[in-house]
């Protein structure tokens, strides 16, 4: 069975609509291949199932110093929330989804095909495209 690894980083600034753009995103995005072997599937198009994991650290800032900062990561207690209706949002898109206890330390062993791996930033419906 086909399906994704989707680590949630929740910044201090999202709301429902950054968890719109990455739920459509994530479904929508064509990162399968076809039977021509070109990414032209999405999850939607093969019921694919979902492993969807919260990962503040995905917001480490590390400009300074050794140690990475998460002051831009969103508070436990108000991310939760948000990931809660990030769950939902996947959930009520059809597809299976599977996950883990919020703010746990967990084991995650990953089989990566390709690999292939693909950031989505909701900030960057409101950024210009570089290059």
């Amino acid at each position: 069975a086909k399906g994704l690894v989707v680590f949630i980083g929740i910044h201090q600034d999202d709301d429902s609509e950054d968890v719109a753009y990455v739920i459509n995103k994530t479904v929508n995005l064509r990162i399968f291949n076809d039977d021509a072997g070109r990414f032209d599937l999405s999850a939607l198009d093969l019921s694919a199932d979902l492993l969807v994991i919260s990962q503040f650290t995905l917001y480490g800032d590390t400009r300074r110093g050794r140690r990475p900062s998460f002051s831009h990561a969103m508070h436990p207690e108000h991310a939760a929330t948000l990931f809660d209706r990030t769950l939902h949002s996947f959930r009520m898109t059809g597809l299976r989804v599977q996950t883990g206890q919020f703010q746990a330390n967990m084991q995650v062993s990953i089989h990566n095909d390709g690999p292939v791996t693909i950031m989505i930033d909701s900030a960057d419906r409101q950024r210009p495209r570089r290059g």
